[in-house]
């Protein structure tokens, strides 16, 4: 057995359901959660959003709202101001421009504020089933410790590199794993290695 295959086989066995960890009800609810999660964790974001959804259940009253207001609610995730004002510009453009629907294209994705290729890849994979992998710090981390990737690439080639490693099909599944795997198994500081089957062919536990 390869080692991506090896690497597949585990992670099918650690998270044979994988699932996107941000809560939402509608399209344009993941589209904007991912945009609020960045710098901060999902778990928090799932604190303000159903406040948010709930205070706000529309695009037209996403566009419509206070920005003081959507200040308040946003403030416990940090950087509160700018995505305040990156929740109310996709409101605006989606219901305006696209008739509500988030569009499965990441020339459109990535026109939207604060939607950058990271977030595009997200929602593309998650709505769509799109062959496209996410490359978020814990990718990244997991990637270079079992030498998918070199430890000097950035978020792009490392993008590149799985893509090619691993059959598209499997690539929206993939991506929640090795985030999941990532952030529960494979940690930046303590990571579980004495229990990981992946310790042999591991980076990490060389270098340790």
């Amino acid at each position: 057995m390869n080692k991506i295959d090896k690497i597949i086989e585990y992670l099918n066995e650690l998270y044979p359901n994988p699932r996107c960890e941000l809560n939402y009800n509608k399209d344009y609810e993941l589209l904007i959660a991912v945009v609020l999660s960045a710098q901060t964790t999902d778990k928090r974001v799932n604190q303000v959003t159903p406040i948010l959804f709930s205070k706000y259940p529309s695009l037209k009253d996403l566009k419509e709202a206070d920005i003081e207001e959507l200040y308040a609610i946003l403030r416990p995730i940090g950087m509160y101001r700018k995505k305040a004002l990156f929740v109310n510009e996709i409101a605006s453009t989606l219901h305006d421009e696209y008739k509500g629907r988030v569009i499965n294209d990441r020339k459109v994705l990535e026109n939207l504020s604060g939607v950058g290729r990271k977030s595009a890849n997200v929602v593309m994979a998650e709505l769509f089933k799109g062959p496209y992998i996410a490359v978020d710090t814990h990718v990244s981390r997991v990637s270079k410790r079992l030498g998918l990737v070199s430890e000097n690439d950035n978020v792009l080639q490392i993008e590149k590199k799985l893509t090619k490693l691993i059959d598209e099909s499997l690539l929206p599944k993939i991506h929640h794993q090795l985030v999941l795997f990532g952030r529960y198994h494979c940690k930046a500081i303590k990571p579980n290695c004495d229990n990981c089957k992946l310790r042999s062919i591991c980076n990490y536990k060389k270098e340790e």
